[in-house]
């Protein structure tokens, strides 16, 4: 294998809207050559998010501490969210801090409003409900013009958002919230990474907590509220009818969709499928949707 053949392996699996696990493969074998040749930290952070992305959290460990010895800022943000989350088993939220903190005064606006959030709970520092509203506010004229898929403008807007609609300006929490989802429609369609997945989650139920739903006028995310309890819905892809149905089974709901099953709403919006490519990325082709 040469550099210039890992990288085109690279960029094929970067256009792979639905990778398999071959591709996986594939992709890592040549990301494992580039480390090795070039030693390029950046690398090391896009095989340690794909590791992470397939929840293989101890070597996602492996290569971000490998890149956060080049001083990688990525890396050192990606080192919070081990620690935060305790994803190789144990939670650690003085490293946490450590790690965010340190890509925050880098410029990362990511570990920025993880510091934040680390102030709202009270996580290895003090709680400061007013730090944590004085970062995220000043988080938000950075994000507000955002072009980048990557760039954090949903997580910010959805923390305003919350913000807004503890001061009562429901309004303004709504037209965040709008922004934002429109923002991370287009993120998870380009790549359906679990993370952004339970953003989107929380982010339809905090909006129907303040707009009543309108069965004139839903979309396919819409269904994280929908499919909370049974119900059965029709929506059409290229001219033919599909149905995702929530249906109770010993105590809990599952999902049917066409003539699949799925154990949880999450296990639909992260599997299923239409023509060997993922509902999630054809959102914008799914029309005529109806509560049946």
């Amino acid at each position: 294998m040469t550099i210039l053949e890992a990288k085109k392996i690279c960029q094929n699996y970067y256009d792979i809207t639905n990778p398999k696990e071959e591709d996986r493969f594939l992709f890592a074998e040549a990301m494992d050559f580039l480390i090795r040749e070039t030693k390029n930290s950046d690398y090391m952070v896009d095989l340690g998010a794909m590791y992470y992305e397939q929840r293989q959290f101890d070597l996602a460990l492996k290569y971000y501490e490998m890149a956060a010895e080049y001083g990688n800022c990525y890396a050192i943000s990606d080192l919070g969210y081990i620690w935060y989350y305790g994803r190789t088993g144990e939670k650690n939220y003085e490293k946490a801090f450590y790690y965010f903190d340190k890509a925050r005064q880098m410029g990362d606006l990511i570990a920025a409003y993880k510091v934040a959030d680390m102030y709202k709970n009270g996580y290895y520092v003090s709680q400061d409900y007013e730090k944590y509203k004085e970062i995220i506010e000043a988080l938000y004229p950075k994000v507000k013009d955002a072009q980048l898929l990557g760039d954090p403008l949903p997580e910010v807007f959805t923390r305003l958002a919350r913000i807004r609609t503890e001061e009562g300006n429901v309004q303004e929490a709504l037209r965040l919230y709008d922004i934002a989802r429109d923002f991370l429609s287009q993120r998870i369609q380009a790549h359906a990474f679990f993370g952004d997945l339970n953003i989107m989650k929380w982010m339809i139920e905090d909006v129907y907590k303040l707009r009543e739903f309108d069965p004139e006028d839903f979309g396919l995310y819409d269904l994280y509220y929908l499919l909370r309890s049974p119900v059965k819905v029709h929506f059409t892809f290229e001219c033919d009818g599909h149905e995702v149905e929530a249906v109770p089974d010993n105590g809990f709901l599952v999902i049917r969709f066409d003539d699949k099953w799925f154990r949880t709403v999450d296990d639909f919006f992260k599997k299923a499928e239409l023509g060997g490519e993922l509902l999630t990325t054809r959102y914008e082709e799914l029309l005529d949707f109806e509560v049946l």
